[in-house]
């Protein structure tokens, strides 16, 4: 990888679509984890308005506290940085207290948080006319579809969607990314209790990039129970996550008609 060529490549990229949105600058949702932290920082290595936002619900104190201090890094090394914290657990709470209990199953008010997360950006997206920069990687947006459909997959641009999981780690080391963010596990927080993503997919992001890029025309008889294993579960969460990836469908109505 040719980390520094990769670094300008992705901040002009970013540069020169603010210049032609006619936009303000950037806003970006701070979780704590690796891809935010990474997305942020390109943001901010533009030179141009760049807001990142806490928006804690129920947070853990780890992660909120990571959040923290990579915005007291970024506000530290650049300039056009500002931010904003912003609670989120009392209309999150809200929001709870209005639905029908039978529907309150976990992975539904997970994608609540997200959702309501998403909102809340781009009512400063709105407000100040700026760009919602996503922070989904590759195989997160294209291989296993981990996120949520029009919560943290609702964005404006997407500057790190073609990195593998792995070289946005690599990519945070060279950007010098806070090390509580480097070492920590990657989760979407999304959750009352710690499980990370790897407990929720099922497989570590290293398996599912190799099986990601896994040539299935390939024979099989090879792999090993493991790799058996991390490919089915790799098929599974993309068959059924196609929703989420492929445009929305459109029903034509036959000119005949």
């Amino acid at each position: 990888m040719k980390l520094l060529e990769i670094e300008n490549h992705i901040v002009s990229w970013l540069s020169d679509y603010l210049k032609k949105s006619h936009l303000n600058g950037f806003i970006v949702g701070v979780s704590g984890g690796i891809d935010s932290a990474v997305t942020s920082t390109l943001c901010a290595k533009t030179g141009l308005n760049t807001l990142v936002i806490n928006m804690p619900i129920h947070q853990k104190s780890n992660q909120f506290d990571r959040s923290n201090e990579h915005i007291a890094w970024l506000k530290k090394n650049f300039d056009n940085v500002s931010s904003h914290e912003i609670n989120l657990t009392n209309v999150y709470d809200s929001f709870s207290n209005t639905l029908p209990k039978a529907n309150q199953d976990q992975l539904s008010m997970a994608n609540l948080r997200s959702r309501i997360r998403m909102s809340n950006l781009y009512v400063f997206a709105s407000n100040k006319k700026y760009l919602v920069a996503g922070t989904g990687n590759k195989v997160e947006d294209f291989g296993v579809g981990f996120y949520t459909k029009y919560g943290d997959g609702g964005v404006d641009i997407s500057p790190i969607a073609d990195l593998l999981k792995s070289e946005v780690f690599k990519l945070a080391k060279h950007l010098g990314i806070i090390s509580s963010i480097q070492n920590a596990k990657p989760t979407d927080g999304l959750w009352n209790d710690d499980r990370t993503d790897e407990d929720q997919l099922g497989a570590t992001y290293d398996e599912l990039e190799w099986a990601m890029t896994y040539n299935e025309v390939k024979s099989s008889k090879n792999l090993s129970k493991r790799q058996l294993e991390v490919l089915d579960i790799y098929n599974k969460h993309h068959l059924v996550n196609q929703h989420k990836m492929l445009p929305i469908p459109v029903c034509k109505i036959p000119k005949d008609l």
